[in-house]
């Protein structure tokens, strides 16, 4: 029954009255007010909890039943960490920049600043109906200027660091600069930064030279970058914007690959440390794996391939000219590659380039011009996703042009191919068709070279090894044709393979249509031709065919036959490194964090630059960087195909606000603006101290209350937030401003809150207002009548399956929502929202009512009795603190519910009950149902909120079974249950369970063979 119906019990549980109540106590009193080191009431002598929650983005809609999950788990725990003794900070605030509101403010003309403030209201009305114990005072947005003042200052921090290689930490700018002026750090000729001497005297560079090798190291810092761009919306967006057909996320707008100038933020060079300091904290296994993933470490070497014509560069006179080294940049006529497997240098057959690489440009000929273009245009309209998808059928365009391999001499194609990306490694590849999938796949495609440089394994031969589908006629038909060309190609090269080239003559002239291929045959085969094959031999093993036979190198070359694979890349890059042409070098899938928007809402850059092309960063006297008023929020209109005209941001239009005068100089703001990221990096500090205006927050209180012990989120951000939140954290870190090397201790993901939805026969999802239950759990189209399927889906406004909170607390409060929230299931498992099970912890929370008050008179029960409590309560008492105790340390919040619901089944029926308690079981309730709780407790006579109460101990003797109860099982079948002693052993459990009456008759005619105990579970007895 809600509490709508309530009027029939004068002094039954009244959610309504009572939640209002003890909000308006808790506001009025500040009871969850959390001081700081050296604030009046702070306690030294008690340890610090700091419990916090992923903060949300306030949305106009509001919060749905999905929302409050983890907010309630860290409440509960927030809750009883204060009850355990400690100082808890339990802070919440609101993500509030970001491009929805900016969307928002376009359709309706209300500037996004007043919508978010709406927003907002509306969003801590509903999170202070739940109870939330959450320090108020500490409440922020991240729109607010006294708080993006902070996040522009941390952007200068970065733009004035560099990242020092010799202690693999962030340095300030201004170390660099004395370093170069007094040679103790060189220049190379390509402006950059040499840990020796180097070649080019400081001295010697003019004032842009020396800006270009200073801004080639900041952490923050402006380069030309491809981007995913859309007109529509007028910003960039990310690659999490853009679905896998190349249209924004929001909107779904054609999206463009384009260059653009953008800032940048250099998280590679974090990249180790973001990867090892994983072991620090304790995390989901799954999130520490796609956080590794995401950083994609992977050791192998660097190779120069010089662009060649026919005649244009001679191989041993090449290598001649690299004697010198290998040069820090490539020079403009060469393609430098990353490769894990430089083993296979001499299987590589052709080379791609990325659409977006700038030699495709430079190298591709006249006659290859038109489809080449063609071809990079239509790659800019396909979102990363969508290019290297394993499925796609791969695509590309010859672009006239050859390369040499430095390891043989070969002249090879370069080709132009969308699965190549310039985001990863350097935007090239060497193609190795005999020993990569994709690059295998687009060899036979496009009918280009593929020779096999390592032996397969018999293993691979005889499990994995696959043959086209086919009848074996046409297998063998196939195999042949291809053996005899690779057996003329051989012959006339001169290649010295002869086991193979026997193999394959001998295949052609004897092979039988039925014939059956042993392994070593398939291995064979495999060498001699492997475009017979429908996948590559991708494995380790035995270097062949490296090189294969003569090469133009000559006495300078390198031979890898025979060698295993480990020994094969150490080989070939001990070549490569002695030769110039290559190196050892360590890479990674992450890329540097493309940091601008062209968009109105979100924290300007607090940046100037000049006609001359300097940038300064502005000090914190001068911050905040405020947003200027404007009436129009949207970026010049563009159409939607056109992927050409260059962005203009909002901002730009703001003539007054982007000219700024500095002592007789005209200098210029930036008109892009931080990503919504950006304010979600470090609010974790802000709340230690949100109302410093001198600092992002105390020192003192940093170092207290860091790191966050418990951190409670969506898995959904389990790469790009936290990623993004750590290497902020190790660039402040470096600079001493913060003590821990990592921002969240614990880490814990809450599962996803589903509703109902329904499907019609063709499968098609339904909205949920057209769908009626007419006869219990069978469910029907209300207009045509048909049955459709009830299914568990997310919740969504276009399903109309998305369930108010608020409507729930009206009927049934606040406490009753926490409880079902947290008895639906296990807090890290997504679970379907089921409104018709709610009564059920409504019910709960009555009967706790009844066990202290009577409902006819509203006094206390008259069964309250004081006293010692006898035996028995005291077992059921103990049982239960030490099993509630124990489920929220470990956050099994579902568990420690029906603990709850077990003593309330025991206590009810009882004629008395101990005062004592009751007193320390409404403790117990109070985490997970504070309002009753508190009520419960004045009731029985305290006068002051139960928050600081001890959290009641356990005697681990009395929290003990007596006894347990054992399923007996004969053949795997449980056919009997038994009670024993808790400490009984082996023998007296097997004597127990052969003793049962129903057992005995179950094993009268059999033979007893085997008797199974798992001590305190089960018997299983094994009788024929």
């Amino acid at each position: 029954m809600g509490s709508s119906e309530q009027s029939s019990e004068t002094f039954g549980y009244s959610p309504a009255a009572i939640e209002s109540k003890w909000q308006a106590y808790w506001a009025e009193h500040k009871t969850f007010k959390t001081p700081n080191p050296g604030d009046p009431g702070f306690d030294s002598d008690k340890p610090k909890y700091y419990v916090l929650d992923m903060f949300p983005y306030p949305s106009g809609a509001g919060l749905h039943v999905g929302h409050p999950l983890g907010y309630t788990a860290t409440d509960v725990v927030a809750r009883y960490k204060r009850m355990q003794g400690f100082n808890v900070l339990h802070p919440m605030g609101y993500d509030s920049f970001g491009l929805p509101a900016e969307q928002y403010a376009i359709q309706t003309g209300v500037h996004p600043a007043i919508t978010t403030r709406k927003n907002i209201k509306n969003m801590r009305r509903q999170l202070k109906m739940f109870g939330f114990s959450y320090d108020w005072d500490r409440e922020l947005a991240t729109s607010e200027p006294d708080y993006y003042k902070f996040t522009q200052w941390i952007f200068t921090l970065m733009f004035n660091s560099w990242f020092d290689p010799r202690v693999q930490a962030a340095k300030p700018i201004s170390e660099l600069e004395k370093a170069l002026a007094d040679g103790t750090l060189g220049v190379t000729e390509a402006l950059t930064v040499a840990m020796d001497a180097g070649n080019v005297a400081w001295g010697s560079l003019d004032d842009a030279q020396k800006r270009a090798v200073i801004n080639g190291e900041r952490l923050a810092f402006i380069d030309e970058v491809a981007v995913n761009w859309c007109p529509a919306l007028g910003t960039v967006l990310a690659n999490e914007e853009v679905t896998n057909e190349g249209r924004s996320e929001r909107g779904d707008h054609p999206v463009y690959r384009r260059p653009l100038r953008q800032w940048m933020l250099r998280i590679t060079k974090y990249a180790d440390r973001l990867l090892t300091d994983l072991d620090l904290v304790s995390w989901p296994d799954a999130t520490n794996l796609m956080q590794r993933n995401w950083i994609g470490r992977s050791v192998g070497g660097e190779v120069d391939f010089p662009i060649v014509t026919a005649d244009e560069v001679d191989p041993a006179s090449w290598l001649v000219q690299r004697q010198n080294g290998y040069p820090a940049k490539p020079e403009a006529n060469v393609i430098r590659i990353y490769t894990t497997r430089p083993d296979t240098l001499f299987g590589a057959t052709y080379m791609v380039l990325a659409p977006e690489h700038p030699l495709v440009e430079k190298i591709t000929t006249a006659e290859q011009r038109h489809a080449v273009d063609a071809y990079v245009t239509e790659a800019r309209h396909k979102s990363d996703l969508a290019r290297t998808a394993e499925s796609k059928e791969k695509t590309g365009v010859f672009t006239g042009a050859h390369a040499m391999n430095p390891v043989n001499g070969e002249r090879i194609p370069v080709w132009v191919a969308d699965y190549v990306l310039m985001g990863y490694g350097t935007g090239a590849i060497m193609a190795v068709p005999g020993g990569d999938t994709r690059d295998f796949e687009f060899a036979k495609q496009f009918d280009l070279d593929i020779i096999a440089v390592v032996d397969p394994t018999t293993e691979w031969a005889e499990k994995e090894a696959r043959l086209p589908k086919g009848t074996l006629e046409e297998i063998r038909s196939a195999a042949t044709a291809a053996l005899k060309s690779s057996v003329e190609r051989w012959k006339r090269e001169g290649v010295d393979r002869s086991s193979h080239v026997t193999f394959a003559e001998k295949y052609l002239d004897e092979a039988g249509a039925d014939d059956v291929l042993s392994s070593d045959d398939i291995r064979r085969m495999y060498v001699a031709s492997p475009r017979v094959f429908a996948a590559p031999f991708t494995g380790e093993g035995e270097a062949i065919q490296s090189p294969a036979g003569e090469t133009p190198l000559g006495d300078r070359g390198c031979s890898l036959n025979g060698l295993k694979t480990a020994d094969a890349k150490n080989a070939i890059l001990d070549w490569l490194e002695a030769n110039g042409v290559g190196r050892r070098a360590v890479n990674y899938k992450l890329r540097d964090w493309i940091f601008s928007r062209q968009k109105y809402w979100g924290e300007p850059f607090p940046v100037l630059h000049s006609d001359d092309g300097a940038t300064e960063a502005l000090g914190l006297d001068a911050l905040a960087v405020t947003l200027p008023e404007m009436e129009k929020f949207a970026p010049d209109p563009v159409a939607d195909d056109d992927a050409e005209t260059m962005p203009k941001p909002p901002l730009a239009r703001a003539a007054e606000w982007m000219s700024v005068d500095r002592d007789g100089q005209s200098w210029t703001r930036d008109v892009n603006t931080m990503p919504q990221w950006a304010g979600s990096c470090w609010y974790y500090l802000r709340f230690l101290d949100p109302t410093n205006d001198a600092r992002f927050c105390d020192e003192a209180a940093e170092k207290y209350w860091m790191p966050v012990d418990l951190y409670v989120g969506g898995a959904e951000h389990a790469v790009l937030h936290l990623l993004y939140a750590r290497f902020w954290h190790k660039v402040l870190f470096d600079h001493g401003y913060v003590s821990t090397p990592e921002p969240f201790g614990k880490l814990v993901h809450q599962g996803m809150v589903q509703a109902f939805a329904y499907k019609d026969k063709t499968g098609r999802l339904l909205s949920n207002d057209v769908v009626e239950e007419r006869d219990e759990g069978k469910y029907t189209h209300r207009e045509t009548g048909e049955s459709v399927t009830q299914i568990v889906a997310k919740m969504s406004k276009s399903l109309k399956n998305i369930v108010n909170p608020d409507e729930i607390i009206d009927e049934f409060g606040a406490d009753t929502f926490r409880l079902y929230e947290m008895f639906m299931g296990p807090l890290e498992a997504s679970k379907p929202w089921n409104t018709r099970d709610v009564p059920g912890l409504y019910k709960l929370l009555q009967r706790a009512w009844r066990l202290v008050v009577d409902e006819q008179t509203g006094a206390l029960s008259a069964r309250l009795v004081d006293g010692e409590p006898d035996v028995e309560q005291n077992r059921i008492l103990h049982k239960t603190i030490k099993g509630v105790t124990e489920d929220i340390e470990q956050m099994k919040f579902n568990t420690a519910i029906a603990r709850m619901f077990e003593f309330v089944n025991e206590l009810t029926p009882r004629e008395q009950r101990n005062r004592s308690v009751i007193e320390r079981f409404v403790l117990l309730m109070g985490p997970f149902a504070p309002h009753v709780a508190e009520e419960l407790w004045q009731r029985l006579g305290h006068a002051e909120t139960l928050t600081y109460e001890r959290w009641p101990a356990f005697d681990p003797a009395l929290a003990k079974d007596d006894e347990v109860e054992i399923a007996v099982q004969v053949k795997g079948k449980v056919k009997a249950r038994i009670m024993v002693s808790a400490d009984a052993d082996e023998k007296a459990l097997e004597a127990a369970a052969m003793a049962d009456e129903k057992i005995q008759s179950e094993i009268a005619d059999k033979t007893v063979r085997k008797v199974i105990v798992v001590k305190g579970r089960l018997v299983n007895i094994v009788a024929t």
